[in-house]
This record gives C-alpha cells, sequence and structure tokens, in this order.
C-alpha cells in the first residue's frame, strides 16, 4: 500500500513560509538574471539515465561494523537521525505468513474480483503478483485481467491490527520518539544514537527482531530528515536497509526519479516531465518559481525537499489533533463504486487508528484531488464525539456524494479532527492542502 506523510506545520505557518521562499526567489530572479546567450545546465546533466545501483547505498548484513578498538565505527554527526521503518507488503506478508502454501505465489488482497467483473481496488499484494503489473490502488477487475491465476483474498484488518500492534511496540522500545503513520510504517526518532554508523546497527538489530518476532521483514532507512528516511526505505525493497548520511543526501537524492518525492504521483511527475524535469537533481536545479508555477503551493515543499530541506519533526504520541490517510490512483477513475469502495477503505483505517489511541472524533473531512492539483474538501461536524467505524464511514460517504459527479479523481483522503481522549499532538498521515 501507499502511504503519505502528513506535514506537521500548521497551514498558517505553511503559508507564511511558502510566502517568504517564493519572495526570496522572486528577489534572486530580478536581481541577479543569466548573462545573455550563457547556458546553464541542470544538475542532472551530470548523471547517467537509466540509474544503476548507487555502491554507496547497500544492503547491509546485522553485523555492526567496529574499528580496531572494538567500539562500533563512526563519527558523531550532533544532528538529527531519524529512520523510517515500512513492512514489506505487510497485508500479503501476513496472509502468507497464516498460509505457508501461498509462498512464492501473486497473493492480491482487496475486492473480490468476481472473474474480472468486481469492483474496488488492490489494498496491497505480495512482490510475486507486482511481476505482473499489480500494484496497491489498481481497479481489482485490471488486476485480475493482468493475474488471473492470482490468489484473491478479503481484507482481514482485525488481524493486521493486531500484527501491527506487536510490530510498533517492538518499535517503541527502541527510540524515545516514536511517529506512527500508518498500519505498518512509523518514523522514529534515533537522535540519540549519536552517529549514523551505530544508527545503522540499531536498524539491523530492530530488523532482526521484527523477523524473531513477527516472521514478517521490513525495510528501513536512516537519514537527516523524515523525507529522505522515506525515500531510503523504499530504496532497496524488501528487506533492505540503506543509510544516506548528511553529506551523501544531494547524491543520493539527485538521480532519483521525481516520483519519489513523497506526494508526487504519475500525474505531476508527467507534468514536470513536460518541463524537462525528470529527476530530483533536475528539480533541484530549478529555479523555485518555475515549480510552484507548475504545481502550485505544493511547489515549495517538493522543491525544499528536492534539495534535501527537511525540518518535520517526528511526532510523539502526545497530543494529536488529527487524523488522516489518503490514497492516490494508479489511473484517474470518476467510477462511483471505486470511489466509494476506497473511501470506506479509508474510514475504516482511520477509525482504527482513532480506536487504537483511545481517540474520539466530532469532525470528518473528505478530501478529493482532481487533476493539476485541482483539490477540495468537505467536513462534516457530528452532533456527538464518536469512535465508531459505522458512524464515520457513512458520514464520509455522505461527504464524497457531491464529488460524484462524472470526473476523473486522481486521490482520495478521509481526515478526523477535533478530537478528545488519548494524544493531543498532530500525526495526520497526509498533508491535507487545499
Amino acid at each position: 500500500m501507499e502511504y503519505f506523510h502528513g506535514s506537521n506545520v500548521p497551514s498558517c505557518s505553511r503559508n507564511l513560509f511558502s510566502g517568504f521562499y517564493m519572495a526570496i526567489a522572486m528577489i534572486r530572479r530580478s536581481r541577479f538574471r543569466p548573462i545573455s546567450g550563457t547556458r546553464v545546465l541542470p544538475l542532472s546533466a551530470l548523471h547517467f539515465r537509466p540509474t544503476p545501483p548507487n555502491p554507496l547505498y547497500h544492503l547491509t548484513s546485522n553485523t555492526p561494523v567496529r574499528n580496531r578498538g572494538g567500539g562500533l565505527h563512526g563519527v558523531t554527526t550532533g544532528g538529527r537521525i531519524i529512520m523510517h521503518v515500512d513492512m514489506d507488503s505487510f497485508f500479503a506478508s501476513i496472509e502468507v505468513r497464516r498460509d505457508p502454501s501461498l509462498a512464492g505465489r501473486p497473493v492480491i488482497v482487496g475486492a473480490d474480483p468476481k472473474g474480472g467483473a468486481g469492483r474496488g481496488v488492490v489494498s496491497t499484494c505480495s512482490y510475486e503478483a507486482r511481476r505482473y503489473g499489480v500494484h496497491s490502488g489498481m481497479p481489482i477487475s485490471r488486476a485480475f485481467d493482468l493475474c488471473p491465476h492470482g490468489v484473491y483474498l478479503p481484507v482481514n484488518r482485525p488481524l493486521y491490527v493486531r500484527v501491527s500492534e506487536e510490530i510498533m511496540a517492538i518499535l517503541s522500545q527502541h527510540a524515545g520518539r516514536i511517529e506512527q503513520v500508518s498500519i505498518d510504517e512509523a518514523y522514529l526518532d534515533v537522535s540519540d544514537a549519536g552517529s549514523f554508523p551505530a544508527a545503522k546497527a540499531l536498524a539491523a538489530a530492530i530488523k532482526q527482531e521484527i523477523r524473531e518476532e513477527t516472521g514478517l521483514t521490513c525495510s528501513v532507512g536512516v537519514a537527516p530528515g523524515k523525507a529522505v528516511a522515506k525515500i531510503a526505505s523504499d530504496y532497496q525493497k524488501p528487506d533492505g536497509l540503506t543509510v544516506v548520511c548528511p553529506d551523501e543526501v544531494a547524491e543520493f537524492l539527485a538521480p532519483l526519479p521525481v516520483e519519489k518525492i513523497p506526494g508526487i504521483g504519475k500525474k505531476a511527475g508527467e507534468s514536470l516531465r513536460q518541463m524537462g524535469v525528470r529527476t530530483i537533481g533536475d528539480v533541484a536545479a530549478r529555479d523555485i518559481q518555475e515549480i510552484v508555477a507548475r504545481l502550485g503551493r505544493p511547489g515549495v515543499r517538493v522543491h525544499r525537499l528536492a534539495r534535501g530541506i527537511d525540518d518535520g519533526e517526528v511526532q510523539g504520541r502526545e497530543g494529536c489533533k488529527s487524523v488522516s490517510r489518503e490514497t492516490t490512483f494508479e489511473a484517474d477513475t470518476a467510477d462511483p463504486s471505486i470511489l466509494a469502495g476506497t473511501l470506506a477503505e479509508l474510514a475504516d483505517a482511520v477509525a482504527e487508528i482513532l480506536a487504537a489511541d483511545g481517540l474520539r472524533c466530532r469532525t470528518v473531512t473528505v478530501k478529493v484531488r482532481y487533476r493539476g492539483f485541482d483539490t477540495h474538501t468537505r467536513s462534516r461536524t457530528l452532533p456527538r464525539f464518536t469512535a465508531d467505524p459505522g458512524v464515520i464511514r457513512r458520514a464520509a460517504s455522505a461527504l464524497l456524494l457531491p464529488f460524484l459527479n462524472g470526473t476523473d479523481v486522481r486521490l482520495l483522503g478521509v481526515r478526523l479532527s477535533t478530537l478528545e481522549g488519548g494524544r493531543t499532538q498532530q500525526a495526520s498521515i497526509d498533508e491535507f492542502l487545499s
């Protein structure tokens, strides 16, 4: 499944920062123009395409590197060290653990395909199924066309939630601050490790413990910031461990496709390619105004992340203001059954997070994004606080109805806010930019 990060900066602050950086960019453009006739090469021109595996970032073993004196080798960074842990094909892997006869077979978890006539989407699938082109968020009928011999299983959320709780309990033992952003992924602030080699050894130990305790594998990224850590965890899936030290961030990011930036999907990637921007290095080399003109306000964040600038903090479990989740469709769709089914899954997912934290909500918000980042939200305040999944699902479904107008939808999201009980700090899974 694809999950997206939340911005931990209040909307008013994001507007302030956006205005600030756009103003700086305008000053730079007005005062420092290239000499006529000169040609400025983008950073991407220094890299080959397609990008070969980078030897700096390799699959590490579970053996810590030690120096001759016997201690862990490494230089203290004095900065942040963030770890992103992402379970590998979580739902499908749990199903294989439950039924070992499924090992090595294309397992697809989601709606009933009904011989190719089914409605709904793929929740997740095994890596064997991905070889046939099946992906999460894909219409289940399309998945059946690509892989008719696959093993199709319904979503067993109670089982997945129980396993998720076991994994988060393991992670909580290894970091003072942990931010769970979905049922199968979390950020850990491991700055107390003191160095990136020490954090690498800790990540290897966590991977081993999860494997021994649950029989599942995960991929881990370690970096100075959350966004780069997330990109790193995806770099060598499945069962990977990628460490990006502060002085390696630019080199690591530059050759990667722009779609690797959290929040950049197929449509935004196509829009950037139309202006000759194909890699993260291309984004970093462009003037911020060009990116904002193409993507709108989110372009400020995209440009900063492309340059390795990411000040987002790992948020602890105290003080949640909202719980949210969104999904981007592989192909834009206006099919009411697909949209309604996907929204029901999102509503159930955020309700489970709410219940796990002992919270109740009063406000339900549905977010719809059409092509071109044309984004709309609708909210409803409930008569009373609730954690009832049925109430939340019905409220979200009612909010979706006006958007079922025949226009292709690229992204759907559900957010629960005005919370009481449990924690009181931001723990948003996605970025609700309006």
